[in-house]
């Protein structure tokens, strides 16, 4: 055997070892991650989409979302997504920031808890003040966009009295207060807007029909209680105290607890009604010929 044909031999050889190194490694050490790369290959050609069907996908969503948000927006009542603790603090000073200086409330933070699928604050709120502004911070946490619930309350009836010595009747008041919230945005839009809060006036139920408290006479109005008619005259009637202040007043003008409703020129002689503490009082005072007036 000739060298070129050993030097040939021993090529093929070579050769043949490489293709077998080659395939042991690309079929045996490379096998999984070829496999691994064509499973990836084959879920990414199942799902690939072109730029306008996208786009379209994209639009309809949108378009969906937009319908959703509008039906939760329209809701009496929505429960929004991870609410802070503190924003209920900021509610109550809001409805409560024109309130007069005689009505006070407390808020006072008292647990978390979870009610089925949502979770809600509990608050105790507390204070004393003219009942229907106790009536309009009661009403904003029923009617609050954000579900707001009240779950007890106490009220009761109480008078403080003005460094003038007129009495307030006012109202004393303790609740609790559960605040609802959720761990997603499916029950709230995106945009948030507050329901209409204006409460409307209502007949105080506390306020006392006879009271012991009688306000001052602080514009020394007539005090009809001892008064005496003096005279009739075109412009109304003359008229003075007990302590000999002298009036002139005509009919419809306010006296001390009352109005005079009428004067009698037939008769010589003014009517009065008075609210003595919830007590309705009819007052006739009568010019006699003798100066003595007639009270009735």
């Amino acid at each position: 055997m000739n060298r070129k044909l050993k030097n040939t031999l021993a090529l093929v050889g070579l050769l043949i070892v490489i293709l077998l190194a080659g395939g042991i490694y690309i079929y045996v050490f490379q096998g999984g991650k070829i496999k691994k790369d064509n499973k990836k290959l084959t879920e990414l050609k199942a799902n690939h989409y072109n730029t306008g069907q996208l786009t379209t996908e994209y639009q309809q969503l949108q378009k969906r979302a937009a319908v959703m948000d509008s039906v939760l927006a329209s809701r009496r009542f929505n429960i929004p997504q991870n609410l802070s603790s503190i924003k209920f603090f900021t509610f109550v000073n809001k409805v409560t920031a024109d309130f007069s200086e005689n009505t006070h409330v407390n808020v006072e933070f008292n647990q978390r808890n979870k009610d089925r699928n949502f979770y809600y604050y509990e608050y105790k709120i507390n204070g004393n003040g003219d009942f229907n502004e106790v009536y309009k911070l009661i009403y904003a946490i029923e009617q609050s966009k954000e579900l707001k619930k009240i779950n007890k309350v106490l009220m009761s009836n109480t008078i403080t009295t003005s460094k003038d010595g007129i009495p307030n009747f006012l109202v004393g008041f303790s609740m609790l207060v559960d605040v609802y919230f959720s761990d997603n945005n499916r029950f709230a839009p995106p945009s948030f807007v507050e329901n209409n809060l204006s409460a409307p006036t209502i007949y105080d139920d506390f306020y006392p029909l006879i009271r012991n408290q009688i306000p001052p006479n602080l514009d020394n109005l007539l005090d009809v209680q001892g008064a005496k008619l003096l005279a009739l005259i075109p412009e109304g009637a003359f008229l003075s105290d007990s302590k000999g202040n002298t009036y002139l007043l005509w009919e419809g003008q306010q006296v001390y607890l009352g109005y005079l409703t009428k004067i009698d020129y037939a008769h010589n002689s003014v009517s009065f009604i008075l609210n003595k503490g919830g007590i309705i009082d009819k007052v006739n005072l009568t010019l006699q010929k003798d100066d003595s007036n007639k009270k009735k």
